[in-house]
């Protein structure tokens, strides 16, 4: 049977960066199998799903380069593939589970169900204990349901252990007596999640279910349903969950969590999805950096680790470094275009300039952001500040004339910038004809034309920078 795999997320808010990896491993595993990979919408909880957070999920997907075979706007013979759109699906199949004794309507009433709730937790016994599991009973219930009644319907629990093999996890095995008879159907006739997950999935041709580990406790139920419904379970691999720095589930007061966070705040999506899939999952060659592409002959379900996996947002910041600095400078520019403000002084340079600030920048930055501080910083910077050791080359003897030298030169130029021929031809001036070598001469250039005893590489550094503003540099120099 070809690999079917699915992600299902529920549109209840933004893709939290924990449903991205899973989307992100169902997706990987299906190209590494030449199989599909389908979404699937599960939008029963009717009251916080909406459109919205669907069309922005769906988005966050493709923007990471998850693109779904089958689902919402793609759909086979098996769908469709919003659970809203299935809802007679599941009540024929409740009720066919009741014509055939393996689940039944429930008239108990919510004092009883408390009751049956305390003696549960007072005991360690499953909690349902109502009269309405007994065959006797299910004439009677059927009679007060066709006469208009409403009750929900209830899975019938078998009296057995059950087991199977989690491609993670190894062999696990759930004791009986666990859990008592479950709702499956409410009585406003919407389904329960492990009931509509179950029958989705068998409907739906799933072949192998990977999710994270918080599941696990799920899958005692879902076994029984299958087993019910006279279908194959699937293959399962829970994959561990992602954790802080301080071993707690992920949330917010650990960093950005959602998806679109990190689109807003231009990180690579090639970063992101890098830096998911090795969290919980090994490359075979023991890679950091790659693209998807390059895992679709190599993913596999074997390397999956049984450990927790700590979300370092520095880890993913110096992973989108990684990749920013793989890019072209041509491809940098395209990029930065829309990631940069800055009265739009960068957008009014030609695209060599461009070129050349990018070459000089990439490998000083992580991020997109990065860029403009470094534009602040070293570029538009007019009101420098001195640090000790530019004051002491500002106090050295040959630091004057070198400054006189500069106004001197630039005294005619008005505006554009100074080229790396120029600069070269200034300071072979200075050491020849002013006797200036070595430390003074190359220290005192750097520091009356930027105002700091470091930084990239000058030549180059000097030619983007704006003449004017040169001169107030040289100008603030000399008070």
């Amino acid at each position: 049977m070809s690999v079917r795999v699915r992600f299902a997320p529920s549109p209840t808010g933004y893709l939290h960066i924990g449903g991205a990896r899973t989307a992100l491993y169902n997706y990987l595993f299906a190209k590494a199998n030449g199989g599909q990979f389908i979404v699937r919408v599960e939008d029963t909880d009717q009251e916080r799903s909406s459109k919205e957070f669907e069309v922005e999920q769906l988005a966050d997907l493709k923007w990471m380069g998850i693109d779904y075979d089958i689902g919402p706007g793609k759909e086979d013979e098996h769908g469709p593939y919003r659970q809203s759109e299935r809802l007679d699906i599941y009540k024929r199949e409740a009720l066919k589970l009741v014509e055939e004794g393996k689940a039944f309507y429930d008239f108990c009433s919510e004092e009883e169900l408390e009751q049956m709730r305390e003696r549960s937790q007072a005991e360690g016994t499953p909690a349902y204990t109502g009269k309405w599991r007994e065959p006797k009973h299910w004439d009677e219930a059927k009679k007060r349901v066709e006469a208009g009644e409403k009750a929900p319907i209830r899975f019938l629990v078998p009296d057995k252990d059950y087991t199977f093999t989690d491609k993670v996890r190894g062999e696990v095995t759930f004791p009986k007596g666990m859990v008592g008879d479950f709702v499956i159907l409410r009585s406003n006739e919407m389904p329960v999640y492990n009931f509509c997950n179950v029958v989705d999935d068998h409907m739906h041709r799933i072949t192998h279910v990977i999710r994270g580990e918080d599941h696990v406790n799920n899958t005692l139920r879902q076994l029984m349903i299958y087993e019910a419904l006279g279908a194959q379970a699937p293959v399962f691999a829970h994959v561990s969950l992602l954790i802080g720095a301080d071993r707690q589930k992920l949330s917010k007061r650990h960093g950005a969590t959602s998806v679109t966070l990190y689109r807003e705040q231009s990180y690579l999506p090639e970063a992101l999805a890098n830096y998911l899939c090795l969290l919980g999952w090994s490359h075979p060659e023991e890679k950091d950096i790659f693209t998807l592409e390059e895992l679709y002959s190599v993913f596999n379900l074997d390397r999956f680790s049984k450990s927790h996996a700590i979300y370092d947002m520095e880890k993913l910041k110096w992973m989108n470094g990684q990749h920013l600095k793989n890019k072209d400078d041509a491809e940098l520019v395209k990029d930065l275009e829309g990631n940069v403000s800055h009265g739009h002084f960068f957008h009014k340079q030609n695209e060599q300039w461009k070129l050349k600030c990018v070459g000089l920048y990439k490998e000083k930055i992580d991020l997109y952001s990065e860029f403009e501080s470094q534009l602040d910083q070293y570029v538009l910077n007019e009101n420098v500040e001195y640090s000790d050791e530019a004051k002491e080359a500002l106090g050295w003897e040959t630091t004057p004339q070198i400054r006189t030298y500069l106004l001197e030169r630039l005294s005619d130029v008005n505006q554009g910038f100074v080229s790396e021929e120029d600069l070269a031809e200034w300071m072979n001036y200075c050491k020849k004809e002013l006797k200036i070598k070595g430390k003074p001469l190359f220290m005192g250039f750097r520091v009356l034309l930027t105002g700091q005893n470091h930084g990239p590489d000058l030549k180059v550094l000097i030619s983007l920078t704006p003449v004017s503003i040169l001169k107030k540099r040289l100008e603030k120099a000399g008070n």
